[in-house]
């Protein structure tokens, strides 16, 4: 079972209504199939991230793995349980929302 920390829930409650405002039930269905994905890769090895998204590396920090699922940068904590900390569009500018 995998975790969902305040900050990542607070970030899918926007990702969603934004997409809703704008009329794309595909772009929600899009998110909910990468975090189904996320969750799997996860589950199946803990270790399966990264240390930062790739095109931000000082995003490094201790405890925290990042992940690509479809077109969205996850961080997450590897621990027994993982949790899920932030959820990011790809094309976001992360570091300035961290």
């Amino acid at each position: 079972m995998i975790l969902y920390a305040p900050r990542a829930l607070a970030d899918l409650r926007a990702l969603r209504s934004n997409y809703t405002k704008k009329g794309r039930p595909e772009a929600i269905r899009t998110l909910n199939a990468a975090l189904a994905d996320a969750e799997a890769r996860i589950e199946r090895n803990v270790g399966v991230g990264l240390p930062a998204p790739r095109p931000y590396p000082a995003l490094a920090r201790p405890g925290r793995l990042w992940i690509l699922a479809g077109r969205y940068w996850i961080a997450y904590r590897p621990s027994d349980p993982p949790a899920i900390l932030t959820v990011f569009y790809d094309q976001a500018d992360i570091p300035s929302r961290l």
